[in-house]
């Protein structure tokens, strides 16, 4: 077999609708996890507005939390590299009642 019908075999044809293409901003995240699963909640919160709602929820297992983590680490790198450092400003505290939580 050669390298090449390996190649095709490996592939993974994705799929990309209109919608999703489109993205959903956000501007926090809030994670969770438990022994077998981390959830990461994506919230668009806008200023003068008591109240927010989770846009999209992300469910992945630990190991493919730990790869995501790398692949983020790597293209933050990357981006850097090209367009200088991303500063991080802080932001006022965001009061939120849903128990303890991790931020990102």
């Amino acid at each position: 077999m050669s390298e090449q019908d390996n190649n095709k075999k490996s592939q993974i044809n994705i799929e990309l609708d209109e919608a999703t293409a489109e993205g959903i901003y956000s501007n926090l995240a809030i994670i969770n996890h438990s022994v077998s699963e981390f959830v990461v909640d994506f919230i668009n919160i806008m200023p003068g507005r008591p109240k927010a709602k989770v846009k999209s929820r992300i469910i992945l297992t630990p190991q493919h939390a730990k790869r995501f983590l790398k692949a983020l680490n790597d293209n933050v790198q990357r981006f850097e590299n090209q367009h200088g450092e991303i500063k991080d400003y802080e932001q006022p505290p965001i009061p939120m009642n849903f128990g303890p939580t991790g931020e990102a």
